[in-house]
């Protein structure tokens, strides 16, 4: 996410910038306002606090048990939230917007927060 100078830079960008990116600009600029760590900069086995949009909600049989798990995007990159023993959770559906604490959990395959805390918020707002 770069800075355009100026209103005439910030307003080309606008007009020649791709959906996505101007979609990715926005949610970057609310995690920022919540004061969450960029998902790309979570480092392993570090507490951290992000904030984003849910992309996706699956459950999943683990170890013979349900697990809800939640995927997470914030425009830098995603995460998967990981309720353990759980089927649903009230508010967390596809399309809100949270902010979860906990600690990461890194592989080579994704990023994970098991058992976060969490606050839903209000859907972002375009600038």
């Amino acid at each position: 996410m770069a800075e355009q100078p100026g209103w005439w830079g910030r307003t080309l960008h606008r007009l020649t910038a791709a959906q996505d990116e101007l979609e990715a600009e926005d949610l970057q600029r609310a995690s920022k306002a919540e004061g969450a760590t960029p998902m790309c900069a979570c480092q392993d086995h570090q507490d951290a606090c992000v904030a984003g949009t849910i992309r996706s909600v699956t459950v999943r049989n683990r170890a013979g048990g349900p697990s809800l798990e939640a995927e997470v995007y914030d425009g830098s990159g995603s995460l998967t939230l990981v309720f353990l023993g759980r089927r649903q959770i009230p508010g967390i559906e596809a399309g809100r917007s949270l902010k979860a604490f906990g600690r990461v959990s890194r592989d080579e395959r994704r990023t994970v927060i098991f058992n976060p805390r969490y606050e839903l918020l209000p859907a972002p707002t375009p600038p």
